[in-house]
């Protein structure tokens, strides 16, 4: 009876766990909406970045393709955009002032130091500038196909 009573809990608190992440996904989602004509994203491969960066079920546990769906589909009902950059778009490998590679950065780098021009910057900040400037060239291409 204990066993069974602690596994009811159990399954009670995944449970809200589970609504209170749904609901902020809901929030964030909706308000980015609200705020963003255009909103760009990096496609990821969720499953081969749990396998090979060992992060196992803590990259599942974000709620990332939950959170890309909410997105899309709110997107589709407000008339707004949602641009995804290619997954192999070398985001936080290229210097966001001079545009040079730097090939030899590692994970474990958190600080992106141009090799050409020299700039300093936080490696994840360079890559969500880079991510949106490819969404908006590719947002712009879309446009004028149209």
């Amino acid at each position: 009876n204990n066993y069974n009573r602690q596994k009811k809990r159990i399954a009670s608190i995944h449970s809200k766990i589970t609504r209170q992440r749904r609901d902020f996904l809901e929030k964030l989602s909706y308000n980015l909406v609200q705020m963003y004509d255009v909103i760009c994203i990096e496609d990821l491969n969720m499953k081969a970045m749990s396998q090979s960066l060992n992060l196992g079920k803590s990259v599942h546990d974000a709620g990332w393709g939950m959170f890309v769906a909410m997105l899309s589909r709110k997107c589709l009902r407000y008339g707004k955009h949602l641009i995804r950059v290619d997954r192999w778009y070398p985001s936080s490998k290229t210097c966001i002032r001079c545009g040079g590679k730097h090939e030899g950065l590692t994970l474990s780098d958190r600080l992106y130091i141009c090799p050409h021009c020299g700039s300093l910057i936080d490696r994840d900040w360079q890559a969500a500038l880079n991510i949106q400037r490819e969404g908006l060239r590719l947002f712009r291409e879309q446009n004028k196909a149209a």
